[in-house]
């Protein structure tokens, strides 16, 4: 059932808002961006509303003989497209996660199994920066250490454009991976696991980082093996005391890399504190997909069978090259649909 005093204080705040924007009032740039978002759910609501209205009027034309015909053909087909209409005004009006807009932080790192486990941390890399350049995103490498066979110790990426964060804040967790390694010559398969971590882009408002409660190192840049690309001291390193989280930035410019440093950590202490909230609602919430938690292993790569499975939502598919090219929409959207519905059992509650 849709609330309808819900709508209409939805569309009520979107003619005060456009009411203000054309007169120039209040801060034109946030009037802007809640204009953009309550446009297309009024637009939803008019719909469903249309909708209801032309049921209405078929329904009361069966008692009139001369529209009676005409009323029979059109109902069946209104009725059809209600709950269609009705499942998408329900969706626009599911709580924002108010970080979905932002740029994300992309964190990869090998877990168990050594120098393939480095590989397939560098084979994961590729394929989200494939869908990364697939869908416009820009991509930026703020560290990247490189293993010995031209693996991934460490990758951190930040990435920019229409929706990062909604799109793969579900990729979070253990990636596990069955193959035949390149330096195996039995020919045995091998587990091995990497992690990824995707944290939405913290603002100067949400985190407040005091001074005193960081330690910041400058050192030489390193290149894959310990190789000095070159000689400065460039390379910065910021320790948040309290917490413990350590970041480090590499560029040419020490500038720079302070200022993409103190950016990656004020991320991790943001994401720290949505995880928290996240765990305090977790036990009435049942409309995570997963735990959220970074332990958890959440997906397997099978190479020798040509299949990838996402372990939470029981989702296999036998397409596993083009997934590995970044071709990853099926997946991502079948877990946005999952996390919806969960929302959406959760409100009917």
């Amino acid at each position: 059932m849709i609330p309808s005093d819900r709508l209409h204080q939805i569309k009520e705040r979107l003619e005060y808002v456009e009411a203000r924007m054309s007169t120039g009032q209040g801060d034109i740039a946030e009037l802007g961006r809640e204009y953009s978002e309550l446009k297309p759910v009024v637009t939803k609501i008019e719909e469903w509303e249309q909708l209801v209205a032309d049921l209405a009027e078929a329904e009361s034309m069966l008692s009139d003989p001369e529209m009676k015909e005409l009323a029979e053909e059109e109902l069946p087909t209104l009725r059809a497209r209600l709950p269609q209409v009705e499942r998408a005004v329900q969706l626009a009006l599911l709580p924002r996660d108010a970080a979905d807009a932002r740029p994300a932080v992309l964190e990869i790192r090998p877990g168990t199994g050594g120098d393939e486990a480095a590989l397939f941390a560098g084979d994961l890399a590729r394929m989200y920066q494939r869908y990364a350049e697939g869908r416009g995103w820009k991509w930026e490498v703020i560290e990247e250490q490189l293993s010995d066979l031209g693996g991934l110790k460490e990758l951190v990426v930040r990435i920019a454009g229409d929706g990062v964060f909604a799109r793969l804040k579900f990729e979070s967790g253990v990636h596990r991976v069955q193959r035949v390694p390149e330096t195996e010559s039995g020919g045995r398969i091998h587990t091995s696991a990497a992690t990824v971590a995707v944290l939405p882009e913290a603002q100067d408002v949400d985190i407040k980082i005091d001074p005193n409660d960081i330690r910041i190192d400058t050192m030489r840049s390193s290149g894959a093996g310990g190789q000095h690309v070159n000689t400065t001291d460039s390379a910065v390193r910021i320790t948040h005391i309290p917490s413990g989280i350590v970041v480090t930035s590499s560029e040419k410019s020490q500038h720079r890399n302070r200022e993409i440093a103190m950016q990656v950590l004020r991320a991790r202490l943001y994401d720290a504190e949505r995880q928290k909230i996240d765990n305090e609602r977790a036990s009435d919430r049942k409309s995570q997909v997963g735990t959220g938690d970074r332990s958890e292993r959440i997906r397997t790569y099978n190479f020798p069978q040509g299949r990838m499975t996402d372990h939470r939502i029981g989702l296999t598919l036998y397409r596993l090259d083009q997934i590995m090219q970044g071709d990853l929409d099926e997946i991502i959207d079948a877990l946005i649909s999952e996390h919806q519905a969960g929302l959406l059992a959760e409100m009917e509650h």
